[in-house]
């Protein structure tokens, strides 16, 4: 009995730990989606100081997140303790988790890069993208409203270059990260296999590949048919022009 008390409570930690690392992960997924979206908006007509400070509190959450993240998957997958099951599942995560980051890192090249081309404090000339509003609602799903400090006043230069500066090392912060990650845990992304819902059973899929090929035969077909009454036409009009010329010669003699 108390063996099997003893196993029941470590499939519940083991599911619950299951269940933190799909958490965290999922949490990063929408703060770097709502990173990059607000990323999107740099140098057009929504560009202003609150975009700016706003990504760099989503960057910061996601920074965050990310560290919790990596701490948690690296210590489970190190674990030698863990069943094949787990394994599998927390090398999804894993992949998951690296792929989200490095996404992560590309879009905020991405900003650094905006940011030295579009200057807020000098009042550079953005491109007129014809959108209005602020990412304000973006930037709430991935904060919480209370975390949001609205800061009065105007943007200087020297703030500017501070965050481009800071923005800098946390790029190469998040690039020595994903090195990092590539020693500690060695995770091959292509011997794991990707699952997802699936919206379509075999059946359906089968019949609509062959309804796909039906279509491409009755098209090929319509072309052939098509291009046959062409050389028709074409040889009519050819025996047509001989005919009159043929009488045109016998008259004229």
């Amino acid at each position: 009995m108390l063996l099997s008390n003893s196993k029941v409570a470590d499939d519940g930690t083991s599911t619950q730990h299951l269940r933190e690392g799909q958490a965290m992960v999922d949490s990063l997924i929408k703060v770097v989606a709502c990173y990059r979206h607000m990323a999107s908006c740099l140098g057009g007509s929504t560009d202003n100081t609150s975009l700016r400070q706003e990504l760099r509190q989503t960057r910061e959450r996601a920074q965050n997140l990310a560290v919790s993240c990596r701490n948690h998957l690296t210590a489970r997958l190190r674990d030698k303790s863990l069943s094949q099951h787990e394994r599998k599942e927390t090398e999804l995560q894993w992949v998951a988790f690296s792929s989200c980051l490095e996404l992560f890192h590309a879009d905020m090249c991405k900003v650094y890069h905006m940011g030295n081309c579009f200057s807020v404090a000098k009042h550079s000339a953005m491109v007129q993208t014809g959108l209005q509003g602020g990412a304000t609602e973006v930037a709430a799903r991935a904060l919480s409203l209370t975390d949001l400090q609205e800061h009065s006043g105007v943007q200087t230069v020297s703030m500017e270059g501070l965050d481009q500066s800071q923005l800098e090392q946390e790029i190469a912060q998040v690039d020595s990260t994903l090195e990092d990650m590539e020693l500690k845990v060695n995770v091959l992304r292509w011997t794991v296999e990707a699952r997802g819902p699936q919206y379509a059973d075999p059946i359906n899929s089968d019949s609509a590949s062959l309804a796909l090929l039906s279509v491409d035969e009755e098209s090929s077909a319509r072309f052939c048919d098509r291009s046959q009454i062409f050389v028709v036409m074409l040889l009519c009009g050819v025996a047509v022009i001989a005919v009159v010329l043929s009488v045109c010669v016998v008259f004229l003699a």
